[in-house]
């Protein structure tokens, strides 16, 4: 990524949930969260295989994370958003530092929306590149109970 963090601009108020959760746990910050980008950092630290390199897992963390954040920014606040397919390829083990994950819309729509998140490390090196389609439900609507009569 050749855009320096502290030029990415301000961060929009983020979900509730995820405090406390495994984006909190894996180190996961979010740096920008727009309609059509999303850019994300994760440290290798904590986050590697017994062998020492950057597990696989974490990375589908990081892409789920940032196009779960990009289709709720295009759904808006009120919407469930849930990950149907998640397709990863890992190109370059990574032992330590920072990778940072840029997540893009590939097609947004009204019920479905996919994003690809190219993850990359601190010399720029693409470590993985990765395809999320999440489904956008509609909210179901309350049904009254009856009235008395």
């Amino acid at each position: 990524m050749t855009q320096s963090a502290a030029s990415l601009g301000p961060v929009p108020v983020l979900p509730n949930y995820l405090d406390e959760q495994l984006v909190t746990r894996m180190g996961i910050e979010i740096l920008r969260c727009e309609p059509d980008l999303v850019v994300g950092t994760m440290p290798v630290r904590g986050n590697r295989q017994p062998i020492g390199i950057m597990h696989g897992g974490a990375n589908a963390v990081l892409a789920e994370t940032l196009g779960s954040l990009a289709a709720w920014v295009h759904a808006g606040p009120d919407r469930i958003i849930v990950g149907q397919e998640l397709s990863c390829t890992h190109h370059h083990a990574v032992r330590s530092g920072l990778v940072t994950g840029v997540c893009r819309p590939l097609h947004v729509g009204r019920g479905v929306a996919t994003y690809e998140i190219v993850i990359s490390d601190e010399r720029e090196r693409r470590v993985c590149t990765a395809r999320l389609t999440c489904a956008l439900p509609q909210p179901r609507r309350q049904t009254r109970p009856a009235k008395d009569s």
